[in-house]
């Protein structure tokens, strides 16, 4: 058992130093990531973005506004671009996603909520103010006089079924049901 503790401990003890080494690894590589980027935005900056020589006059300083100012509208142009193109690809990809699962036969269903109203409440937070209809849907409907079939007079006739049960117990019974029948 002792052989066993001490390769335990071995390995355990090796573990532990590889996850070390990996993690000053990854420790360097997220270093080199970060200079990377930082330099990467310096270069777009300096490209994009030349340093800015303020002038002395005011109008060299105004004529410097109004080229700001077209580079700002020329930036927001691209950028309102660059949103519609996004929109109509997002559009785009909705209408496939849907194409595609006509195609499949499997239909997507909306997550629905159960929403308890009544209808007058319904209506209230449809119309808001205007709403001064009553919905009692029983109060419109006409009054309707059952006419009487033979089936319901017989089922009326017969009573209560305890009562029946034991006159058409037995063989009397059954020769009674057959006779009343025919």
């Amino acid at each position: 058992m002792g052989d066993d503790e001490k390769r335990n401990r071995a390995m355990t003890a090796r573990r532990q130093h590889l996850k070390s080494v990996m993690l000053q690894i990854a420790a360097t590589e997220l270093e080199k990531e970060e200079s990377r980027k930082e330099s990467e935005k310096q270069n777009y900056l300096s490209e994009h973005c030349p340093p800015l020589h303020l002038p002395g006059s005011t109008a060299e300083l105004q004529e410097l506004c109004k080229q700001l100012h077209a580079k700002v509208d020329a930036a927001e142009e691209e950028k309102y671009d660059m949103e519609v193109k996004v929109q109509k690809s997002s559009k785009e990809l909705e209408d496939m996603n849907q194409k595609l699962f006509d195609l499949r036969g499997k239909f997507k269903r909306p997550p629905l909520r159960r929403v308890r109203m009544s209808a007058d409440a319904m209506l209230k937070a449809l119309l808001g103010s205007k709403h001064k209809v009553c919905m009692d849907l029983r109060a419109n409907l006409k009054q309707v006089k059952k006419e009487d079939t033979e089936k319901e007079r017989d089922l009326r006739d017969v009573g209560d079924w305890r009562k029946n049960i034991e006159e058409k117990s037995g063989m009397e019974g059954r020769k009674k049901m057959f006779e009343s029948e025919s």
